[in-house]
This record gives C-alpha cells, sequence and structure tokens, in this order.
C-alpha cells in the first residue's frame, strides 16, 4: 500500500504538507489550553484575580477561534486530496485495464476488475482523507500528551504506565484476528458483483428458462456469504469501541482517586489536576483514534494489493518500441503457418493456418461449431498475438505495428453486436466522429437500417441504451455494420455478423455490401452457407486447420468438410 500511496500521492505534496503544518499547529494549541485553563484556576480564581481571569480566557477564545479557521481549511484541503488521489488512481487502473488483451481480462474477470476500480479504491480514500483529517494528530497528540502530563504531575503520569501497553494489547488481538477476513471480504464482494452482473445481462434467458428463483437463490447465497463474513469482521470490531471506552472510563477514576489524595496531601493544585485529566482524555482519545486506522488499514491494505495487481500486470500484447511503417497496399492480409494456443492448453487451437486475403475480394471462413472461427478472427486486432507463425497487413508484421495504426486499418464487427448508450449517430460516429448525416445514411442504407431509423421517432437522434437494448438483434446487428462502413477502413471484419438477420435481409445486405466495399478486403465468418458461397474465396477450418480453400464449386469438387456443411444446411435443388 505504501508504494501506492507514494506515487499518487506524490503529486499533491503542497497541499499535504499545508494540512499537516495546520494539524501540528492545531494539536500544539489544543495541547497548551488545558494548561491555561489550569493557570486561570491556580492563580486567577484562587486569588480572585478577574483582569487576570479575562486576559488569559479571552486569549484562549481567541486560539479557539484560530482553531476553528484551521480545522476548516484542513478539513478542505484534506478532503480535495483525498478525493483527488481516488480519482489518480482510479483513472490509472482504467488505463491499465485498456492496455489489456483478452487473456488479461480473462484472468482478472470482469466483476473483480469492476470491483477494484471502485470499492477497493474507496477504501484507500478513506484511509487517505482519515489520515490526513484526524489520524496525523493522534501521535503528536499522545506523545506531547504525555509529555505536558507529566510536566503537571510526575507520580499521577504513572497510570498512562500501566493504561497505554493495556490498550495495544487489546487493539492488538482483535486485529490480528480480524486482518485475514478483510481478503475475504473484498473476493465475496467480488463475487456479489459477478452474480448481479449476470443476473443483469442474461435476465432474458433467465424469463425464458423459468430460472428466476434460482438466480434469486444464487443471489442470496452469494448475498449471504458476504453477510456472514462482514458481521465476524464487525463483530470482533465492534468489541474495540466498548473495550477502550471502559478503560478510558476506568483510568479517568483512576485519575481523579489518586488525584484527589495528592490534592488532599498539598502535593498537587487542583488546576494541575484538571488539566491532567484533560491531557488524560486527549492522549486516550488519540490512541482510539489511531484505532480507527487499525479498522480501515487492514481492509485498505488488502485493497492495495489488489489494485497493484492489476496495475503492475504486463500486458501481453504490446506495442514495438519502433513501430513499422506499412507498405503501399491497401488493406492485402496475410495469415502464415498461423498458431494459437490459450495460456495452460496441451493442444492448440488453430495450427498451421496459411492463406491471403485481398484488397476488392470477399474472403469467407466457414467451419462447423468449434473449428476456431472466432478465435482467428480475434487475432487480426490481436485481442489475442498469435502463438506462433505471422499475420502481415500490407507486407508488415501486425506485432511489428503501433496497435492504434492496426485498428484503424480494421472495420470490425463482432459476433454479439454490441451499442453505447446514446443516439443512433453517437453509435455510428464512433469510428469517424466527423463523419456527416449524409455518410451516416448512406451507411445505413447499405446496411439494410435506413428504413427502421428512419422510422424512429427521433431519426439519426433517436437514443440507444447501453447494450442496445432498446433494439431488436437483428436492428443491433444492423446498426453494427453500418458503424464498421462509417469508419471506411481498409480491412473489414464480419465475425458472424449476419446471424441475427432473415434470409430476404441478408441477401440484400450482402448485395449492397459487394457494391459498396470495392476497396477494401472482406473477410466473412459465417454458419450459413447462403451467406459465403458467392465468396471469392472461401477458407474451410475443421479442428482448428485449414481443409479446403477455394470457390464454392471448387470445395464442393475437393472438399468433405465443406460438401458435409453444404447438404446439411441446403437442399438438392438449391445446390443446384
Amino acid at each position: 500500500m505504501l508504494d501506492l500511496l507514494t506515487t499518487y500521492l506524490k503529486p499533491y505534496w503542497k497541499q499535504i504538507a499545508l494540512v499537516l503544518a495546520l494539524v501540528m499547529v492545531q494539536s500544539i494549541a489544543n495541547l497548551y489550553l488545558p494548561s491555561m485553563n489550569a493557570d486561570i484556576i491556580n492563580n486567577g480564581v484562587a486569588k480572585g484575580d478577574i483582569p487576570y481571569i479575562m486576559s488569559t480566557g479571552g486569549m484562549m477564545l481567541g486560539i479557539t477561534f484560530l482553531l476553528g479557521i484551521a480545522a476548516i481549511v484542513g478539513v478542505y484541503w484534506g478532503s480535495k486530496t483525498a478525493m483527488a488521489f481516488g480519482r489518480d488512481v482510479r483513472g490509472a487502473l482504467f488505463r491499465t485495464v485498456q492496455t489489456f488483451s483478452q487473456q488479461e481480462v480473462n484472468i482478472f474477470g470482469a466483476p473483480s476488475l469492476i470491483t477494484r476500480n471502485t470499492n477497493d479504491v474507496q477504501q484507500i480514500q478513506m484511509v487517505v482523507l482519515f489520515s490526513l483529517n484526524m489520524i496525523i494528530s493522534a501521535p503528536i497528540m499522545a506523545v506531547g500528551g504525555i509529555i505536558m502530563a507529566l510536566r503537571e504531575d510526575v507520580p499521577l503520569s504513572g497510570i498512562i504506565v500501566v493504561v497505554i501497553p493495556f490498550m495495544a494489547a487489546v487493539i492488538g488481538a482483535l486485529v490480528v484476528k480480524a486482518m485475514p477476513l478483510f481478503k475475504v471480504m473484498q473476493t465475496k464482494i467480488d463475487r456479489v458483483n459477478q452474480v448481479m452482473r449476470e443476473k443483469l445481462s442474461g435476465v432474458r434467458v433467465i424469463r425464458a428458462f423459468v430460472r428466476t428463483e434460482y438466480e434469486r437463490e444464487r443471489f442470496e447465497d452469494a448475498n449471504a456469504d458476504l453477510t456472514k463474513t462482514a458481521l465476524s469482521v464487525n463483530r470482533i470490531m465492534a468489541l474495540m469501541m466498548p473495550a477502550l471506552m471502559a478503560i478510558m472510563n476506568l483510568s479517568m477514576v483512576a485519575v481523579m482517586w489518586f488525584g484527589g489524595l495528592r490534592i488532599e496531601s498539598g502535593a498537587m493544585p487542583i488546576g494541575n489536576l484538571t488539566a491532567f485529566l484533560a491531557y488524560i482524555i486527549q492522549i486516550l482519545f488519540s490512541v482510539m483514534m489511531a484505532t480507527i486506522m487499525f479498522v480501515m488499514v487492514p481492509r485498505a491494505a488488502v485493497s492495495a494489493d489488489r489494485i497493484q495487481a492489476v496495475l503492475k500486470t504486463a500486458p501481453s500484447v504490446n506495442d514495438p518500441e519502433t513501430p513499422a511503417a506499412p507498405c503501399v497496399d491497401k488493406g492485402f492480409l496475410e495469415f502464415e503457418d498461423v498458431e494459437f494456443r490459450y495460456p495452460g492448453a496441451e493442444q492448440p487451437v488453430l495450427c498451421g493456418i496459411t492463406f491471403s486475403a485481398k484488397p476488392g475480394e470477399i474472403t469467407a471462413i466457414i467451419g462447423s461449431t468449434g473449428s476456431g472461427k472466432s478465435t482467428l478472427i480475434n487475432l487480426i486486432p490481436r485481442l489475442y498475438d498469435a502463438t506462433g507463425g505471422t499475420i502481415r497487413v500490407d507486407g508488415v508484421d501486425i506485432r511489428d505495428m503501433d496497435r492504434e495504426d492496426l485498428w484503424r486499418k480494421i472495420g470490425f464487427v463482432p459476433q454479439k453486436a454490441f451499442l453505447f448508450s446514446g443516439t443512433v449517430a453517437s453509435n455510428l460516429r464512433y469510428g469517424d466522429q466527423e463523419a456527416t448525416d449524409e455518410m451516416l445514411w448512406r451507411a445505413l442504407a447499405t446496411a439494410q437500417g435506413k428504413t427502421f431509423v428512419s422510422e424512429m421517432s427521433d431519426g439519426l437522434a433517436s437514443p440507444i441504451s447501453q447494450g442496445g437494448t432498446n433494439v431488436s438483434g437483428g436492428q443491433r446487428q444492423r446498426l453494427a455494420i453500418a458503424r464498421a462502413l462509417v469508419k471506411d477502413p481498409e480491412v473489414y471484419v464480419f465475425d458472424d455478423s449476419f446471424s441475427a438477420l432473415d434470409f430476404k435481409t441478408d441477401s440484400m445486405l450482402r448485395a449492397a455490401l459487394k457494391r459498396e466495399i470495392t476497396h477494401a478486403t472482406t473477410l466473412i465468418v459465417a454458419q450459413r452457407v447462403s451467406t459465403i458461397m458467392h465468396a471469392d474465396r472461401i477458407v474451410v477450418l475443421d479442428g482448428g486447420r485449414v481443409v479446403g480453400i477455394g470457390t464454392h464449386e471448387e470445395l464442393m469438387e475437393t472438399c468433405p468438410t465443406y460438401r458435409e456443411i453444404v447438404y446439411s444446411q441446403l437442399t438438392e435443388e438449391e445446390i443446384a
């Protein structure tokens, strides 16, 4: 946690220095106020010296007023610094996650990354806030209070020697017992987030299969598990405050008892006893403030470790130190003996993949379920890096290119079309912020989406909810295709992007794409033979290997796997 605090609080050292200075001034002033009060009792009240009482009392009121102003300024800058720290850590986490490949995202999991960027950051942020506004003053008040108590009466200060170690032992025993539970607690918060996220994302599936009650029980189990751990921690920590208050009150009784005996014997003025009581309260209150840290720091330390685990994770996909410039070819794509295996897998998912896709041509990829089609497509934008072989765009190995340069060349339409909250126009302009309305309508016309967007109440300004849940699956896919068309890239990648379309719309869309995309390389992954049978080149995958390349007619003669797929989908008349 210290590394995290040092790194992200460093830019705010001036504000921290100001808060520390104000805290020190407040602490020193608070230490002298009881002595001034003792002087009033011993010298003013005892002697009936009204002018002395008025002057010293007025000085105390003035100091108290200044302390109030210092406290307001200190709390303001302390809070501002803590909030800025939280903002910077959240920003650093987000930027780090943006550099992750799909491999790192899968390692941590989306629910855990969300928890780390919210709850975990908040835990450390609260420690910073309490430290700057309260806890820093605790050691100053404790040490200063002991010194001032010794000044008032040394024999009576022996009570402090007994009380402080006893308080420390109680606090230490409770913290040691609670510390292991904090890490478990954060993991169980991850689990609650995961179940909740799955419930919200899969609500249609849950209702379709009448599993609402099962999901409710699943969430209640995760919630009860978290509650049980939280209660265990809170029960332990709940003992701390009553124990400390009992020690504090017994200490006050002891001070009054032994102090009364010393006053009776004339060894101590009554004013000194009032000051000593005030110092004992300050010392014990400082220890109690420190206990807040003992409650918060262990949990914050666990959160810091979780945050550091993300920040220190090196992405498996990186930009080269000296990116290569692409050649003059526009969108020429080559796969040469490409292999890919997931981390820890015994067998590769893809093996020996070799083919090329040229500008102005449509290259289709087809194969049975699990043949590696989507995995192959994910290698092009470097969502994963190939573990063997080479993928080239315009003659340059994509691992030698800056990823943003690579992404600018690619218009990617994923298997699961995703839209962002906003409007139709804001989603279509995601790839080109400067696109005009005319360009948007043209892309929609090509993607067969112009009709339904025109029928929306506000046209291009019609709202789209997060994930595009207020439009149908087919409309979502057509908007995602239009978004790629607006970008006008050199390589179009359609990962089974026509699956939610009816045959008529599919046919019209493919015809429109063939007319409009004449300059770019088009790569289509599809399950339906009718979608790709007119492609210039068809690549057939089976078990992660290429088992056939050619046109529809060529493959019908030479590739049994392709022939089997065709016969499973089309009748003899359709094939003819």
